[in-house]
């Protein structure tokens, strides 16, 4: 099971079987409020103030809401060894020669030197830095806008679920993409062969966590967090977008959705 080396607040009400127990916690971030978090200071981003979701100081992996005062400029922070991602939330941002604007995304593969990072006006957004393998992901940069595409419907028109993918590499199957829901969407019961993290930009999502057997409920609004670890099983009846949200999504390695029949204790 991943590990989660640093210290992180859970500071949300979580409903544990419809009984309310605020003290109720999971072994990994999940009902996260980004605006809960203290501020703290990342070495690749100096002069910046990050609200840091999930990390490892050895590794230096970690992922990050960054905010930028006006007339910040540095770069991007590469690595070796690591991959960059950006994704844009609230105001402009200077990559290189292109401005990315909410919605703007762009990776960087391992390898890559970083490029320069400025902004005039001050600006917000997520900011992901990832162990990779050279051999196994894309080679070239990725610049996007979120804007310009239109949303896709998933599994079917009427499910309620619509996608706009960002990033699917071939060779190591990470993957970033939109994922919108509305309240007519049905989540069932799933697990994942791999790691998922999820950022809320925008509505309100009652999400379930299956437990030791137990179903772990709580409300994320705007800027809610979690990184859930692979072969935990999530969603189920309780699970539904309380108004069309949208979340940003990532994953490592190919982690579909594999559908299980109930929330299950795990057996000895």
């Amino acid at each position: 099971m991943h590990r989660v080396l640093m210290p992180l607040l859970f500071s949300m009400l979580i409903l544990v079987g419809g009984c309310a127990t605020p003290g109720a916690q999971l072994p990994y971030p999940a009902f996260v409020q980004a605006d809960e978090l203290p501020d703290v200071f990342l070495a690749a981003l100096p002069g910046a103030r990050a609200k840091q979701f999930a990390g490892n100081p050895q590794s230096r992996r970690s992922s990050n809401r960054v905010g930028l005062p006006p007339n910040w400029s540095g770069t991007s922070g590469a690595a070796p060894g690591k991959s960059v991602e950006l994704y844009v939330l609230r105001g402009s941002l200077q990559v290189g020669d292109l401005l990315l604007r909410p919605g703007g995304y762009a990776y960087f593969p391992p390898g890559f030197h970083g490029t320069n990072l400025s902004t005039t006006s001050g600006a917000e957004f997520l900011y992901f830095l990832d162990d990779a393998n050279p051999a196994q992901v894309i080679r070239t940069p990725i610049i996007y806008s979120s804007e310009i595409d239109d949303w896709q419907p998933l599994h079917s028109a009427t499910s309620g679920l619509s996608v706009k993918e960002m990033r699917r590499d071939p060779g190591s199957g990470a993957r970033t993409y939109l994922l919108r829901t509305t309240p007519a969407a049905s989540i069932d019961w799933h697990n994942r062969p791999g790691l998922l993290e999820g950022y809320l930009l925008s509505g309100r999502y009652q999400a379930s966590e299956c437990h030791l057997g137990k179903t772990v409920s709580g409300v994320y609004t705007q800027g809610g967090y979690f990184h859930r670890p692979a072969e935990v099983v999530a969603g189920g009846p309780d699970e539904k977008a309380l108004e069309t949200s949208v979340w940003l999504l990532r994953t490592l390695r190919n982690a579909e959705a594999m559908p299980v029949a109930d929330c299950m204790k795990p057996a000895p």
